[in-house]
């Protein structure tokens, strides 16, 4: 099921590319239908997951041999951990292939780029192979670079090359740092799990921090954390609504499994050594990303450093749960809290993302000095937008507060002065969508703003869908807890923490 998930969108993907007079309307169907078809495969391997005690690492693992002088082949399997993030990133690209957008006259190409997107990036989720893991990190980049060049705004070609090229050097540092963890173990292999239990690196020695700093680094850019992040906002702001919800949704969160799933899970010992320098990092980013966003006057550019400062809670929760110190219950609480985070951001800042994608479509600008009194003419859209904003600065009862509680009270027992001065950054959240909902829908009616339309019942679906899990995860989080909590991703704790 694994497989035919990552397979089904990229062979629909093939067949829109070959099938050169598809119209409009059945290249969104067969987009629809190759992608909720990859979410049913993960429904079903999800139904059958077992989240015991007695669970193994790995589930739903299958292997096929490629290159095995090199010991890579294709693995597949799923941890709490992956299974989450897929199953989050599947039902966003299908809320944003269901999306309506503006095609310019190419939507088959269109349809095809988001299924080739989705198709990589689940596999980048699934692989419990290094290689496949690279090459599938290397190929996301190919898809979001022509989503944003070929649809997006203004200045989509030099915003979409920024990007590439960012996240490109970034992925050439983790090829750096795989070859040499790859090296350092007794036999050549690049499957995950052998890897995770052989732990070829350890200590402080130059060759492991070079690896480790390799890795970090790699991921810091995509995540992105500071000061690696100036490619971010203006990729946001240039892309088409549908691809800044996937950027941030599902790109982004390619980072932070990236440090769990490698040098966290595969050099523990490094890891640990290094956890404190890595917090300071996510603080600087949580603290840079909300101060920073209170000063945009664009839309779009506030709701993108947003992420940065969301990313850095994400990394704050896996640093603390990576340092050897403070007891295994609170760094199991930080994990887990750095793993919800990332599924609660992706539906969250997606749901963002499409709304300002229907700001754009009504009005053609992100300025917000040109909104202004739409509380009476929009009442949809202004509900969906302040669930968004208070799941966002964590309002208890939605997702947002059940990651950023468990991140905050897991950092607190590891790192307790950085977790406190990183809650401010929940303030000036909150601050800067407060204002800026306050500014669209009850300041002044701005000119030409009276005239714009409530959601369509095209855009109510997709949303609604986001936010009805936002809010359920909110209000019962034990069933997506439980889920991410099995596995391999939390067996450091049971293997190092009798140390302690």
């Amino acid at each position: 099921m694994l497989t035919l998930s990552i397979l089904i969108p990229l062979l629909a993907s093939l067949g829109l590319f070959v099938w050169s007079d598809a119209t409009k309307d059945k290249a969104r169907r067969v987009a629809l239908g190759a992608s909720a078809l990859s979410l049913i495969c993960l429904i079903i391997v999800w139904l059958g997951f077992d989240s015991g005690p007695e669970a193994p690492a790995f589930q739903a693992v299958s292997e096929v041999g490629w290159i095995d002088a090199l010991g890579v082949a294709w693995r597949v399997g799923v941890d709490g951990m992956s299974l989450a993030v897929s199953l989050m990133s599947g039902l966003l690209f299908l809320c944003a292939i269901a999306w309506p957008a503006e095609t310019k006259g190419r939507a088959r190409q269109y349809y095809a780029w988001f299924l080739f997107l989705q198709g990589v990036s689940l596999g980048l989720f699934l692989t419990l192979d290094l290689l496949i893991f690279y090459v599938f990190f290397d190929l996301t980049l190919v898809g979001m670079y022509f989503l944003i060049g070929r649809w997006g705004h203004d200045q989509a070609e030099y915003a979409a090359l920024k990007f590439f090229v960012y996240t490109l050097a970034g992925s050439l540092a983790i090829l750096l740092a795989i070859l040499g963890l790859v090296l350092a173990n007794d036999t050549l292999t690049f499957d995950m799990p052998a890897l995770i239990a052989a732990q070829p690196l350890g200590g402080t020695d130059l060759r492991a921090s070079l690896i480790l700093l390799g890795f970090l680094v790699g991921f810091a850019i995509k995540t992105p954390l500071v000061p690696f992040h100036t490619w971010l906002p203006l990729a946001h702001v240039e892309a088409p609504g549908p691809a800044s919800a996937v950027l941030a949704g599902v790109l982004l969160k390619m980072g932070t499994y990236g440090m769990v799933r490698i040098p966290f899970q595969m050099m523990r010992e490094t890891f640990a050594a290094y956890a404190f320098p890595l917090a300071i990092v996510a603080l600087v980013a949580i603290l840079w990303g909300a101060l920073v966003a209170l000063g945009q006057t664009n839309l779009k550019r506030r709701i993108a450093y947003t992420s940065v400062n969301h990313m850095g809670y994400t990394v704050l929760g896996i640093a603390a749960a990576g340092a050897m110190i403070g007891s295994d219950s609170v760094r199991t609480l930080a994990l887990s809290g750095a793993v919800t985070e990332m599924v609660a951001h992706g539906l969250i800042t997606g749901a963002l993302f499409l709304i300002a994608g229907s700001f754009y479509t009504r009005t053609g600008t992100y300025d917000l000095a040109r909104y202004g009194g739409l509380a009476r003419i929009a009442p949809l859209l202004m509900a969906a937008y302040f669930l968004s904003a208070f799941a966002s600065f964590g309002l208890p009862g939605l997702a947002g507060f059940v990651a950023e509680f468990q991140i905050f009270a897991g950092s607190f027992g590891v790192y307790p002065v950085l977790a406190a001065i990183g809650l401010l950054g929940l303030v000036v959240t909150a601050a800067l969508f407060l204002m800026m909902g306050q500014q669209i829908f009850f300041g002044t009616p701005a000119p030409g703003m009276m005239a714009i339309k409530d959601l369509k019942p095209a855009e109510i679906g997709p949303l609604a869908v986001l936010l009805v899990l936002v809010v359920l995860i909110g209000l019962l989080p034990g069933w997506l807890l439980d889920m991410i909590q099995t596995g391999s991703a939390f067996a450091p704790f049971q293997a190092v923490g009798g140390a302690q």
